[in-house]
């Protein structure tokens, strides 16, 4: 079922998704708590921050991805871009990282104003994936003015500090994270592998926003729900 947007609200459509219940034999120390089929909040942004900035945009990794990946069904792209190219069908090209602490970074070519982040990871099967933290930065090296937005690290395993964030089921609805309006170029995602896997496996990364705006509060900034087109479902 394929729900219609307004295009004066939205560019995107949401497709319907069915999420299945938290299956019993992942573990976590800190998990979040079963949401019984019920869809996440809708991420709100500016009417005219639905744009995703991030489609084609450079991507860069922490290390070599592996071009040999022990996943069921098919050897992950070597190419970076494929996390940016729009598609994130679970039969679509990903990007596979080895374990331990690992990132992905995107270069939106200029300084944008941040509303939204939306990540895909592996989701073949169901698995929570470790340390999740993601940063926006307007430098590429993230040692100046960073800003976490995401942090289900609760232990600081990876030094990047005890976040409050919940670790997630990865499903084909993936995590959206609302950003308040934060002004950065660069985006990195962190991930330190999952349940299912020690490798970091990446389907697709979108970033919602607009050009940056003088004298406009994010606070009194007109909100509308933000709507992602969703790849389909591959297991209920």
């Amino acid at each position: 079922m394929r729900t219609s947007i307004s295009l004066c609200l939205l560019t995107v459509l949401l497709m319907a998704v069915g999420v299945s219940a938290r299956p019993m034999d992942i573990k976590s120390d800190n998990l979040e708590p079963p949401r019984n089929g019920r869809p996440r909040d809708p991420v709100m942004v500016p009417p005219n921050a639905t744009n995703n900035l991030a489609l084609g945009c450079l991507v860069t990794t922490s290390t070599k991805p592996l071009t040999v990946d022990k996943a069921e069904h098919y050897a992950p792209s070597e190419e970076p871009p494929c996390v940016t190219d729009g598609k994130k069908e679970a039969d679509d090209d990903r990007l596979t990282l080895p374990s331990g602490k690992q990132w992905v970074q995107l270069d939106l070519g200029k300084t944008q104003e941040v509303w939204a982040v939306q990540i895909w990871l592996w989701y073949d099967y169901p698995c929570a994936y470790h340390d999740v933290v993601s940063q926006l930065s307007n430098d590429p090296g993230f040692t100046n003015n960073v800003s976490t937005v995401f942090n289900n690290d609760h232990d600081n395993t990876s030094g990047l500090g005890k976040g409050k964030d919940k670790e997630y089921i990865s499903f084909n609805e993936g995590r959206g994270i609302p950003v308040n309006g934060i002004q950065a170029r660069f985006l990195r995602v962190y991930s330190n592998g999952s349940t299912e896997s020690p490798n970091n496996r990446y389907t697709e990364i979108e970033v919602y926003g607009r050009p940056p705006t003088d004298g406009l509060s994010a606070e009194t900034t007109n909100r509308v729900p933000l709507k992602i087109m969703l790849p389909k479902p591959i297991f209920m």
